[in-house]
């Protein structure tokens, strides 16, 4: 995508606060001096069987970005490719019904959107959303001693992959839709109330990649303990069964990141994990992490842990075991 995107010229509108060139979660459009549009997109084809707990994991994946700016969302339009030959359009109204339950959550509205007829599902949505300028979260400010913070487990892509391979039934995927379907709202509220100096959100290019696009964007290194990943269960073990979707290795051979001696192959593959409607990483003040663990605990956070660090050592990401942190 780096090599598309090379061939799009700049952006010069003093407006655009954040566009493609950063690999941020959103584009920023400031509309007057304490008011900016957050706007962004996503959509993909089935990961679970249920088209009603489609629909809402796609919509929480979608708003997701907007909470990684430190946006609210304020309305969605539906993006829809249906193979109406094949599909009855009842199950595309479940889809439909499982992203309103979701969107109703968030307090956003659906105003519309667009079909076409495709021969593979396809579900997502726009979102559009809003933040003040001063009060919005990029990847582009984390300082060397600041925390990383991850708010929900790794390991959905494994286990999304487990299911399409008849390892697991949807029942056992159960918890990995719960996470899926929370909203990261309370937690981009609590990073920026306690300071968050970069955000983002973790999804396809899994937590190398988007730590990576933090790392760059802020001119900084980082730090990983692999003992603190916050998992679902079951992850390590399907990995090891070979539940690996084609996204982790490709995210393993075109990130670059140095791993340890003492960091094992499974580890490795969680670490690049492509998953959908992550949790958000924030690199926090570490004087501020106490009070930002509160207000996660509070808001329903699925398990936020601290992870690592930001570190002085500009480009290099470092997973190791027992960092001490």
């Amino acid at each position: 995508m780096a090599q598309v995107l090379r061939h799009v010229p700049g952006i010069r509108d003093p407006n655009v606060l954040v566009d493609a060139a950063s690999r941020d979660d959103a584009a920023v459009y400031r509309i007057s001096p304490d008011r900016a549009l957050v706007v962004t997109v996503d959509f993909f084809t089935p990961i679970v069987d249920d088209p009603a707990t489609w629909g809402a994991i796609a919509a929480a994946n979608a708003l997701s970005d907007v909470y990684a700016m430190g946006g609210k969302p304020l309305f969605a339009l539906n993006l829809v490719g249906w193979p109406r030959e094949k599909l009855p359009m009842s199950l595309l109204g479940e889809v439909l019904r499982g992203a309103q339950s979701v969107v109703d959550r968030a307090g956003c509205l659906i105003l519309g959107g667009h079909s076409v007829d495709d021969p593979e599902p396809k579900f997502g949505m726009v979102v559009v959303g809003e933040v003040h300028p001063d009060r919005m979260l990029t990847n582009q400010g984390a300082r060397p001693g600041d925390l990383l913070v991850l708010t929900k487990p790794l390991g959905i892509g494994i286990l999304a992959t487990a299911l399409k391979k008849g390892i697991l039934d949807e029942s056992e995927l159960a918890q990995a839709v719960e996470v899926m379907t929370t909203l990261n709202d309370g937690a981009a509220r609590a990073a920026v109330a306690h300071g968050a100096t970069a955000a983002t959100d973790v999804t396809g290019f899994g937590l190398i990649g988007h730590l990576r696009n933090i790392v760059d964007g802020s001119g900084v290194g980082a730090r990983i303990d692999v003992a603190r990943l916050p998992l679902l269960p079951g992850a390590t073990e399907l990995a090891a069964q070979g539940s690996v979707p084609g996204g982790t290795r490709r995210n393993l051979e075109t990130i670059p990141v140095e791993f340890g001696d003492d960091v094992s192959s499974m580890e490795q593959l969680l670490c690049a994990d492509p998953r959908t409607s992550g949790g958000l990483l924030n690199a926090i003040p570490e004087d501020r992490v106490r009070g930002l663990s509160d207000d996660l605990r509070a808001g329903g956070a699925p398990a936020y842990r601290v992870i690592g660090e930001i570190t002085a050592e500009r480009g290099v990401i470092r997973i190791g075991r027992g960092s001490g942190l």
